[in-house]
């Protein structure tokens, strides 16, 4: 039988433990549903036990039935064995509809809660936005206290054992703590070796909200990412020096930036596998400092969202001028 990988795990503010590697479900060409479950069923097979959906992505009703599925056939023991993060749309983003949307979301997944529940974006869209593709004058300002209190009321209820943010900086976390009475578990952002976000990694170190990484390995052909990550030298160099592979050392580096959860997206059968062979091997600190010279750049820059009359007049008003 084939070895499961065991994933390490945090604990997190909320005093929820949340496994290190999670899988994504945000593909560039979208899985048919049925193939999508299947693909999923076997990554809990592999090892994985975190997973990372959203109701913009599609992917809510496959992954439940996949959770239902795993348990069924007794790959793992029980729901509780495995971590479901999904997110609130930014359509949602007022206090009285934050609820109703976790509901919504559950009742796709077939789940009692999930494990972690972020917003998905620090503005609100008008009601006519149903993915990610944006027209910016439909960005508008979003009461952040309010739909906060909104998420809080997640976790009171037990429908969301945590909750965090996505995409915030760190002057956006310090204004929603100003108010909020559960802190944000966690923030997820953009973070690769080319874009290693190390003023916000070690803001969130210092407020205690855990940091996980979207596109970890470039998103090559997304509308996301960093295209060409892979090919990057000094990647190269030590993953030969290692007999790793370049995507196992951007992983790597990722969960080397003190517990932060990296996301990959790979349903690739080989690329599931070896995504999950980070653990038992480090880099040392003169690759670590090799990796520091990469040159950096923003991936996803965001200017649909940016719009003269919404609420970020320029990307680097939306970023709060860390591009």
């Amino acid at each position: 039988m084939e070895e499961v990988i065991q994933v390490p795990k945090a604990k997190l503010n909320s005093g929820h433990q949340m496994p290190l590697l999670a899988l994504g479900t945000c593909s560039s060409s979208p899985q048919n549903p049925d193939q999508l479950t299947s693909i999923l069923i076997r990554a809990i097979e592999m090892g994985y036990r975190h997973f990372d959906t959203a109701v913009v992505y599609g992917s809510e009703e496959a992954l439940g039935r996949a959770v239902a599925a795993a348990v069924e056939r007794g790959v793992v023991a029980s729901r509780d064995e495995l971590f479901i993060t999904t997110k609130l749309w930014c359509t949602e983003t007022e206090h009285h509809l934050v609820v109703p949307a976790l509901k919504r979301s559950l009742g796709r997944l077939g789940l009692d809660y999930v494990d972690l529940y972020l917003i998905h974006l620090p503005f609100r869209a008008k009601d006519s936005v149903e993915d990610l593709h944006f027209k910016t004058e439909n960005v508008v300002p979003f009461d952040m206290k309010g739909t906060w209190e909104g998420m809080e009321n997640c976790c009171k209820l037990g429908l969301a054992k945590s909750i965090g943010v996505s995409n915030f900086t760190s002057k956006k976390i310090s204004q929603l703590l100003q108010n909020a009475t559960i802190p944000p578990a966690v923030n997820l952002v953009e973070m690769s070796v080319a874009w290693q976000q190390s003023k916000l990694l070690e803001f969130c170190r210092e407020k205690g909200v855990k940091v996980s990484a979207w596109s970890p390995l470039g998103a090559n052909g997304a509308m996301w990412g960093n295209p060409g990550l892979l090919e990057i030298p000094q990647l190269k160099d030590i993953a030969l020096a290692k007999h790793k592979t370049t995507a196992q050392v951007a992983l790597r580096w990722v969960y080397q930036q003190g517990a932060c959860v990296v996301i990959v997206t790979s349903f690739n059968n080989e690329r599931m596998k070896a995504n999950l062979q980070i653990f038992n091997w480090e880099l040392e600190e003169d690759e670590i400092a090799k990796i520091q010279q990469i040159p950096q750049r923003r991936g996803f820059k965001g200017a649909e969202f940016v719009h003269s009359n919404g609420p970020y007049k320029s990307v680097e008003e939306l970023w709060d001028g860390d591009i």
